[in-house]
C-alpha cells in the first residue's frame, strides 16, 4: 500500500532558507535540520552557514543562514503547517515582523514551480516574493545548486546575483 501511495505521489524537490538570531544560533539551525528530518523531510544537501546583517533593522543581533535542498511527499500547504510547527519546536515566539527570532524557515523553491494560492487570509506564494533581493538566500542556494532557475522571473540564480547590489554582496560573510 505504501509503494503505491509513493507512485502517485513522488517526492517532490524542494529548498528551505533556515535562518536565526537569537540563542545558540548553529545550535538552532542544526535543531531544524533535526526536525524536519524527522518530520519526513529528507535533507540532500546543504549549505555552509552565511553570517549577514539582521533586516531592516541592523541593530538587530546578525543573521545565520543556510539553504537546504530536500525531498518531500508534503503538498505545499501542508509544507508550509509542518515548516511552521517546526519553527515553534525550536522556540520560536510570535512577534512584530522582521523583529529576532530563534527560528524562521522559508520555502524558497517547490518542485521548480510557482505557486500561489490564496485561502482565507493564509497567502503561500513559491517561490518566496523577496527571495530574489536576499544575499542570505541566494549565495547559499547558489553554492549548493548552481543552476537554479526562478520559475517565474525565468533568472538563472547567477543572474540573480548579479542583480544584487554590491554593498549586500559585501555585507555577508561565509562561516
Amino acid at each position: 500500500m505504501i509503494e503505491q501511495d509513493i507512485l502517485e505521489n513522488p517526492a517532490k524537490s524542494i529548498y528551505l532558507s533556515i535562518g536565526t538570531n537569537l540563542g545558540d544560533k548553529k545550535l538552532n539551525i542544526n535543531k531544524a535540520k533535526i526536525y524536519l528530518e524527522e518530520i519526513g523531510i529528507k535533507i540532500l544537501s546543504s549549505s555552509c552557514i552565511y553570517e549577514s546583517q539582521s533586516w531592516p533593522n541592523p541593530k538587530f543581533p546578525n543573521f545565520f543562514n543556510i539553504v537546504v535542498k530536500a525531498n518531500t511527499y508534503f503538498k505545499p500547504q501542508k509544507l508550509l503547517k509542518e515548516i511552521k510547527r517546526v519553527e515553534v519546536l525550536i522556540g520560536r515566539k510570535s512577534s512584530l515582523r522582521n523583529y529576532p527570532r530563534v527560528c524562521d524557515i522559508d520555502i524558497i523553491d517547490y518542485d521548480n514551480k510557482y505557486i500561489e494560492i490564496n485561502k482565507k487570509h493564509k497567502n503561500l506564494i513559491i517561490p518566496h516574493q523577496r527571495m530574489h533581493l536576499r544575499n542570505f538566500v541566494l549565495l547559499p542556494l547558489y553554492e549548493i545548486c548552481k543552476d537554479w532557475k526562478h520559475p517565474k522571473k525565468n533568472k538563472k540564480i547567477f543572474e540573480l546575483l548579479q542583480d544584487l547590489k554590491i554593498k549586500n554582496i559585501r555585507s555577508i560573510k561565509q562561516l
